[in-house]
């Protein structure tokens, strides 16, 4: 095992990996305390190499990596790659690609729904990772030997899996179902935090899009202070705070000293009353620009019990093809599908509407029937006159 402190060191590595296809790429990070997140170990494997790249290191300059994540002709593998991705992306401006997420791999090939990186380990090499440094304060100098080979387990035992699933879908000609998922973890706008974009990540505990366009706004002013001073969100303003206020839009800072979220003498600081130019903001909007709220209308009878066959139906064409139910649709799709005479779901559209999306649209017609034989679900085509 190599564990790399220079930059001369890491271009030669880098060089090294150059000669192979593929490289199995994994990151330790911390952000319980900082909005962004701090990088703190990164490893890396090809055929014949394993190496361990300490970011901390003094000096260490991580260019000659940020190069080859950008070489396309390696390819980049990972597990779960979301926040791996957008560690690369915080810190080089760069997406690696090509691009084979393992995880998105396994449930094209039948292996389930977001399997974990151990329990895929185990089913395709027949090996236990041991999980004892699993929540290890990687930020922390020295690393113990025990540490750095749990560490690097999550990039060896990879080489194999993505080889094995590789082959697989070599096999099966499905590489191109990857394609939507790829495409996602791939566009820059997926790791982009947008202060203005930042209400979509809350629940909408909000009474009326009123309260809704000062939620807006609300949290747009949250996201700017905690990217600004690098601290979550949270320890900025609770979420439940800023509910508490959209409801009930106070417009001068003393209003602010009714409500229960807010700690006593809150109103007579600084950021109360930039929270309260925030609320002005959000009632100043022009309604009609702001979304209506999704109330989540319950579904009628007869579509609650299209679900209900809808997901016998899902379950059996997963089954049937040897992949994920979930990456061909979820549950809201399934209700879109039920209720609305042309739903736009992923369902509809390519590989997926030929596995399932057709026999579903024929299902809710009346025209496809399901019985059991031998325990399994079968479809039957309805002749209709």
């Amino acid at each position: 095992m190599q564990v790399v402190t220079s930059t001369d060191d890491l271009a030669q590595l880098c060089q090294e990996i150059a000669g192979h296809d593929f490289v199995t790429v994994d990151t330790e990070f911390l952000r319980e305390q900082t909005f962004w997140p701090k990088l703190c170990l990164v490893q890396l494997a090809a055929p014949g190499i394993e190496a361990i790249v300490d970011p901390l290191a003094a000096g260490l300059k991580l260019d000659p990596l940020w190069e080859l994540m950008a070489d396309p002709n390696i390819v980049k593998v990972f597990h779960a790659a979301r926040q791996d991705i957008e560690i690369v992306w915080i810190q080089a401006g760069r997406i690696p690609a090509p691009l084979f997420d393992t995880q998105v791999a396994a449930m094209v090939c039948g292996f389930g729904d977001s399997v974990s990186y151990g329990n895929l380990v185990k089913k395709i090499t027949g090996k236990d990772i041991d999980k004892s440094s699993r929540f290890t304060d990687w930020s922390r100098r020295p690393l113990s030997e025990k540490q750095l080979v749990y560490a690097l387990g999550d990039v060896t035992y990879l080489r194999q899996v993505y080889q094995t699933l590789k082959a697989q879908l070599d096999t099966t000609g499905r590489h191109g179902w990857l394609d939507e998922e790829m495409a996602v973890l791939t566009t820059p706008s997926t790791y982009e935090t947008q202060p203005e974009d930042s209400w979509k990540r809350l629940k909408l505990r909000v009474k009326n899009r009123k309260a809704l366009s000062v939620l807006m706004e609300l949290a747009a002013w949250r996201e700017r202070l905690a990217q600004g001073q690098d601290v979550p969100r949270q320890r900025i303003m609770k979420d439940e705070a800023l509910y508490d206020i959209a409801n009930q839009a106070p417009t001068a800072p003393e209003q602010l000293s009714q409500l229960r979220s807010l700690s006593d003498g809150f109103s007579r600081s600084a950021r109360a009353r930039e929270i309260v130019e925030a609320v002005k903001r959000g009632l100043d909007r022009d309604l009609k620009a702001v979304p209506p709220l999704r109330q989540g209308e319950p579904l009628t009878a007869e579509a609650t019990a299209t679900v209900e066959l809808l997901k016998v139906l899902l379950k059996s064409a997963a089954a049937r093809h040897g992949v994920a139910p979930r990456l061909i649709a979820d549950t809201s799709d399934l209700e879109r599908i039920a209720s609305h005479e042309e739903p736009d779901v992923a369902a509809m559209h390519g590989w997926r509407r030929q596995l399932f999306g057709e026999d579903a649209l024929l299902l809710k017609r009346g025209e496809l029937a399901l019985s059991l034989k031998q325990g399994e679900v079968t479809v039957h085509r309805i002749n209709s006159r």
